[in-house]
C-alpha cells in the first residue's frame, strides 16, 4: 500500500511540474518608465547643441557622440544615476575620452530656433564642456521640420 501511495505522490508531483512548464512565460513589456521631467530615460533620446554643433544619441545599449568636423565616439551605456531632477551618465569612449552627460529636468532652448526641449543637457567630453538640450527620439521625429513648439511626444509609446 505504501508503494502505491508513493507512486501516486510521485506522479502527482511530476504532473504538477509538467503543468508549470506548459504555462506560457509572461510577456516582456520592457522596463517601467524612468522619468526625468517629460523624458523617459529608458527610451532612446537625443541631446544636441550648437556652437559647436554636436549631438549624442543614447539608447539602452550605447551612447554615440558626433560633432561637426569631429570624429564619432562611442561607448556602451553604463546606466544612469538619477538624483532628484538630475540624471548622469559617466563612461569612457572608444577613443579613451572621459564622457559625462548631465541632464536636468528644465526647459531648454537650442538658441537657433523657437523650439523648447523638456531637458537641459551638459556634456563633458575630455576637456571640453558642451551645452545643449535633450528630448526623446520619438518626440524629435514627431516634430521634425518644425522650427517652433515644445518637443515632447504626442503619440503614446509603443510597447
Amino acid at each position: 500500500m505504501r508503494l502505491i501511495l508513493s507512486a501516486f505522490a510521485t506522479l502527482a508531483l511530476l504532473s504538477a511540474c509538467s503543468a508549470a512548464e506548459d504555462t506560457p512565460p509572461a510577456t516582456d513589456v520592457g522596463p517601467a518608465p524612468m522619468m526625468l521631467g517629460e523624458l523617459d530615460l529608458n527610451q532612446p533620446f537625443h541631446a544636441l547643441g550648437t556652437e559647436p554643433f554636436w549631438g549624442i544619441q543614447v539608447t539602452r545599449e550605447n551612447i554615440v557622440y558626433e560633432g561637426v568636423d569631429r570624429a564619432q565616439q562611442r561607448t556602451r551605456n553604463p546606466g544612469v544615476v538619477v538624483q532628484g531632477s538630475t540624471a548622469t551618465y559617466t563612461a569612457t569612449t572608444d577613443q579613451g575620452n572621459a564622457l559625462e552627460i548631465t541632464l536636468t529636468a528644465t526647459d531648454c532652448s537650442d538658441g537657433m530656433s523657437d523650439r523648447v526641449y523638456p531637458v537641459t543637457a551638459r556634456v563633458r567630453l575630455g576637456e571640453e564642456t558642451l551645452l545643449g538640450c535633450a528630448a526623446s527620439v520619438m518626440a524629435m521625429s514627431e516634430h521634425e521640420g518644425q522650427d517652433a513648439g515644445r518637443i515632447v511626444e504626442t503619440k503614446p509609446a509603443q510597447p
